[in-house]
């Protein structure tokens, strides 16, 4: 079976979706940032402590001190990017072109959820392995139907179905 899909431009609504899971994940990484900043100062300054009090000598050496910041300081930072590159990055990918992608996918198993009143269809795609439907789009479709579903290009945000 062939993969179908092809992009298309964003709607609006879907855009400032997407601007709004960028300010919020901005703003997640910002504050994330800045606890980061303060446990790399104050982390060699408590280790610093608990040295003096078992009777190091020399324990508030500003070389052991900087030396660690520095490298608390390099690691988080690389955590950091990775952790932007994972998320981030790609939702700003998505904003920065305006395009979602529409993909063909067939329907593999219908499945009703009684604890939740909810439907799900799974389906044949490699992006997106299940989706939940309304009652009638259920009750409509069998497995093996057609199935159109839309999600962003970059950051495969699922944007819904037809």
């Amino acid at each position: 079976m062939q993969l179908i899909r092809y992009n298309e431009p964003m709607e609006h609504e879907e855009l400032d979706f997407l601007i709004r899971k960028e300010r919020k994940e901005s703003a997640q990484l910002y504050k994330a940032a800045k606890i980061i900043m303060w446990v790399c100062f104050l982390l060699p300054f408590a280790i610093a402590w608990f040295r003096a009090v078992s009777g190091a000598t020399n324990p508030f050496a500003y070389r052991y001190y900087f030396l660690s910041v520095g490298f608390l300081l390099c690691f988080s930072a690389f955590c950091l990017y990775v952790g932007y590159r994972r998320t981030l990055f790609f939702i700003r990918e998505d904003i920065k072109h305006g395009t979602k992608t529409i993909e063909y996918t067939h329907i593999t198993k219908k499945q009703y959820m009684p604890q939740t009143n909810s439907f799900y269809f799974y389906l044949d795609s490699p992006n997106k392995l299940s989706i939940e439907v309304k009652e009638y789009d259920y009750n409509s479709k069998e497995q093996g139907d057609e199935l159109n579903i839309e999600y962003t290009t970059y950051s495969k945000q699922y944007l819904g179905y037809f």
